[in-house]
């Protein structure tokens, strides 16, 4: 039970005026002037509790009993039924003929404020493959190009048409590539995200892995227009990888991908004031050899990734 926060009596109170009275004989100016209350209001729960006993000493709802222009029940029922078809407040306004005010309010108390509450969200799909190299996660991601510390290390400048020349440097994209078994990543900086750069930056990751004794068997890629390039495809047939898709506006199928995209931009892209792009690009190679043999990583009991694929070929040693 919540009490009103200036309330002067509380059901233990209550109780202790009709004891008093009841039992002990005083009169109700005493109960009430002991209880810091007026004689009137210790009658009424005096009254309340010959009438109801102990249940006529908890408080009372004070929403009225009739509420005459309240919603249809009918009413309120089409629009939670519109709702659960995803349909917004302003299209169950036009099509009920409801004032938009009023759906919200009616989506407010059936608890459907937001779509997001419609249905439970879908759990998790978490996977890992059991040996190095079974499947490759390859991703892009777009960053401005750096020609001198901007607005976002000296704040706002001052100079006219300072917006107009927000971007005119250009863009530049970091390829990434990470090994699904043991997080081990693979990253570089290109001018572009086209098809024959998507392409040669996949047999350079490929070649990468090689080098540290991981033989790659599968990619998995979103449905970008340079994944699903015939330059891409003859570069998976001539390095004998199958290519795998993620699933249309699902992101998360690609999820190390992303999840590591987010930890380059913090650890690398945006964790100081560069001079340049040159100076940034210089320093990632030294940022990933510290994510992949030093830095601890969360899925992996906190050890590093290289750490990792030690463990996996010792235990493909012993069962082999």
């Amino acid at each position: 039970m919540r009490l009103h926060g200036n309330a002067k009596t509380c059901p233990h109170s209550r109780r202790l005026i009709v004891r008093r009275v009841e039992e002990e004989g005083w009169s109700l100016a005493q109960a009430a002037e002991a209880a810091g209350v007026s004689e009137r209001t210790a009658a009424k729960w005096l009254a309340r509790w010959r009438a109801a006993g102990e249940a006529g000493l908890l408080d009372r709802s004070s929403a009225p009993r009739r509420i005459p222009h309240r919603t249809p029940l009918e009413r309120v029922r089409l629009v939670v039924a519109l709702r659960r078809l995803q349909m917004t407040a302003a299209e169950i306004s036009e099509l009920s003929g409801l004032a938009l005010s009023t759906v919200s309010a009616v989506l407010k108390r059936a608890g459907l404020g937001r779509l997001s509450r419609l249905a439970p969200p879908e759990p998790a799909n978490r996977y890992q493959r059991r040996h190095p190299g079974e499947l490759l996660h390859v991703d892009v991601k777009k960053l401005g190009r750096i020609a001198r510390p901007g607005h976002r290390v000296f704040g706002h400048t001052s100079q006219p048409g300072w917006q107009s020349r927000r971007f005119q440097h250009g863009w530049e994209y970091v390829h990434v590539c990470v090994d699904d078994a043991t997080r081990l990543a693979y990253a570089e900086v290109l001018n572009d995200e086209r098809a024959d750069t998507a392409a040669g930056f996949l047999e350079r990751a490929v070649a990468w892995y090689q080098a540290h004794g991981i033989s790659v068997q599968r990619v998995m890629t979103d449905n970008g227009a340079a994944y699903r390039s015939s330059a891409h495809a003859a570069a998976c047939r001539r390095l004998g990888l199958r290519h795998l898709t993620t699933r249309p506006y699902r992101p998360r199928t690609n999820g190390k991908a992303e999840r590591f995209i987010q930890t380059l931009l913090r650890g690398w892209a945006y964790a100081r004031t560069y001079a340049n792009s040159d100076e940034r690009t210089t320093l990632l190679p030294a940022w990933l050899n510290h994510y992949n043999w030093r830095r601890p990583h969360g899925s992996l009991s906190h050890k590093p990734p290289g750490t990792r694929l030690g463990e996996l070929n010792n235990l493909a040693r012993n069962y082999t």
